[in-house]
């Protein structure tokens, strides 16, 4: 197993389609490429999501895509347990597998387990979701910005589920749950796979983000937007709020024109990067990629197998000249 790295808009999924299909080509078992991303499981959330096309899966086996409606809640715990027990046949059937992660908290959630807190309260619970009924969920959001500003600053002011959570936690240890959770993170990830990071500089990735917004305009997301909320049960307030889709939602409102929507994606979409940059730099990778227009992410696949060693390929390649640029070694 190894697990592929990197900021939205990186090429992760390239990459990783990319050595799958290379170890194919060679003779070997074609790797099947997990999706570690908490809006790809959702059906019908395509276009937004990046998600591989059907032409792509057909050809490289893809797993924990299109595993819940997007009505429903999903959650790291549920991701996990399924994960494992993919990864689990894996291991026992001698069938590699690539993780391309794009939401590291469910990285996380496979490799380091979770944070789980005290248990529910019912009579708590209560109380706040009868504050939310009568004076509306901003209010839990400020309260929660008084007692865990960290917290309130990841949790948006409508996602009432989360903000509940918070507080109830508050109120049951007297300690902030961004606090409990960094006790949680305190000991550095166990991991005894290879990592390889997908490292772009940031002029080069708001480039890239920028172009990809524009393509999923011209590629059909308000259509798919359009189509998601149009479905019984519309979408859950948990895939309403991912970056793409909250924003065409406001569009389809009528609260802003296409065109802002489209510019606020950019924004959201590159503050998201940012924030994967910090989680990041808690990993140590084995490889580090750097692909320019000259060597792009795909052309590296080769090389990474060879430095990896013969358990990612039956026949060693030869390192082409455009895979050699941009590899770092960072551990053995």
């Amino acid at each position: 197993m190894i697990a592929i790295l990197g900021c939205t808009a990186s090429g992760k999924s390239a990459l990783a389609e990319a050595i799958a299909g290379e170890i194919h080509r060679r003779g070997g078992t074609t790797p099947t490429v997990m999706a570690v991303d908490s809006m790809q499981v959702y059906r019908g959330m395509d276009i937004g999501t990046s998600k591989p096309s059907r032409d792509i899966r057909a050809q490289i086996p893809h797993a924990m895509i299109d595993m819940v409606e997007p009505s429903e809640s999903y959650s790291a715990a549920r991701f996990r347990d399924a994960a494992l027990k993919i990864i689990d046949d894996h291991r026992l059937n001698s069938r590699p597998i690539i993780l391309a992660v794009g939401t590291i908290l469910y990285f996380k959630a496979v490799t380091e387990g979770l944070f789980s807190g005290p248990p529910a309260v019912t009579h708590v619970r209560e109380e706040l979701s009868r504050i939310a009924d009568l004076q509306g969920s901003a209010v839990l959001h400020q309260r929660l910005m008084e007692v865990d500003p960290v917290s309130a600053g990841r949790i948006h002011p409508n996602d009432r589920r989360r903000l509940i959570r918070a507080l109830e936690v508050y109120q049951m240890t007297g300690s902030p749950i961004s606090t409990l959770q960094q006790q949680w993170l305190a000991d550095r990830p166990q991991i005894d796979f290879p990592l390889i990071l997908v490292d772009r500089p940031r002029e080069d990735l708001s480039q890239r983000i920028n172009r990809r917004v524009m393509q999923m305009i011209r590629d059909g997301l308000v259509d798919e937007v359009r189509e998601l909320m149009a479905r019984p049960g519309g979408l859950s307030m948990q895939a309403a709020q991912a970056v793409g889709y909250k924003e065409i939602i406001e569009h389809l409102q009528g609260r802003c024109s296409l065109e802002d929507a489209a510019e606020q994606i950019k924004i959201n979409t590159r503050h998201l990067a940012k924030l994967q940059r910090t989680w990041l730099r808690r990993y140590t990778p084995t490889l580090t990629i750097r692909p320019t227009p000259e060597a792009p992410v795909e052309s590296f696949a080769a090389e990474i197998i060879r430095r990896l060693g013969e358990d990612f390929g039956r026949r060693e390649a030869e390192p082409s000249p455009e895979a050699v640029v941009g590899i770092t070694n960072q551990k053995t």
